[in-house]
């Protein structure tokens, strides 16, 4: 396997894409790397992402579908709750409005690149990006989305060599099992490797804790109903469970949890 860094391109226009790979061909004497693709979209990023693993990516911010921040959201989460950082890469920003969120950008030593690219910049951010450590770098990318107040949209669903991009407003549950979070919606189940505080925190306003191991999105809960233990739980003590809109399944609300959750449903 080459030494040389693997360098991933995105972006809508295939114009831009061809611009990035003449100034990366220019660079390469000084700069030896090796080019892994190119992606037009957001799902099709993600997609080589995982196959390819680049160390870097040129990533366009104003795309249709799915901006570059919002993209790169789903990158660092979905790192985060890797086993190993090794599958962040390091995102270099690309906009052709320099008005856009510059300020956030420089606070959070994210580094960007504005159109029209030159060559002598681009080198400059490659080997700057070099520096960075992955889990840092993922901190810098979540602080970005907040303070540009970029929300995600979608969960990002990684199946059969292919991804589904899962809209929020369908997500009635996600519930933590062993490594995976399930994404439940009125259809189907779906897995995702993330972290289920880190979704609790980033869509706190939609989902609520109802379980150390469950979130239940707000507007999915029908009432509640009291339960009484059977079999050999029998003479137990009763508990709470969670009615919920769409879907025939009861998820448990813990004693912890019960006090907050209680008043969701006037």
């Amino acid at each position: 396997m080459s030494d040389v860094p693997s360098i991933l391109i995105v972006d809508d226009e295939p114009v831009a894409r061809s611009r990035l790979r003449e100034l990366l061909a220019d660079l390469a004497p000084d700069f030896p790397h090796r080019i892994v693709g190119e992606a037009p979209n957001a799902p099709e990023a993600l997609s080589q992402i995982e196959v390819a693993q680049p160390q870097i990516v040129l990533l366009d911010i104003q795309m249709p579908g799915m901006t570059g921040i919002e993209l790169a959201r789903h990158i660092s989460a979905r790192a985060q709750a890797a086993e190993s950082p090794r599958q962040m890469p390091l995102i270099i920003f690309v906009t052709a409005y320099d008005e856009f969120a510059v300020d956030a950008f420089e606070v959070r030593a994210i580094d960007y690149l504005l159109k029209p690219v030159r060559a002598e910049r681009l080198g400059q951010a490659l080997r700057r990006a070099l520096t960075r450590l992955p889990s840092e770098h993922a901190q810098q990318i979540d602080e970005l989305a907040v303070a540009t107040n970029t929300r995600r949209r979608h969960l990002s669903v990684h199946e059969r060599g292919r991804v589904i991009l899962v809209p929020l407003e369908q997500v009635i549950y996600l519930k933590a099992e062993l490594k995976y979070i399930t994404v439940r919606t009125k259809e189907r189940e779906y897995l995702i490797e993330e972290s289920l505080t880190g979704l609790e925190d980033e869509f706190s306003d939609r989902f609520v804790r109802i379980h150390r191991n469950a979130l239940v999105a707000r507007p999915s809960i029908a009432g509640f109903e009291r339960v009484q233990p059977q079999g050999d739980t029998e003479g137990g003590d009763p508990y709470w469970q969670v009615v919920l809109r769409d879907v025939t399944e009861r998820l448990p609300v813990s004693r912890r949890q019960w006090s907050i959750v209680k008043n969701l449903v006037g």
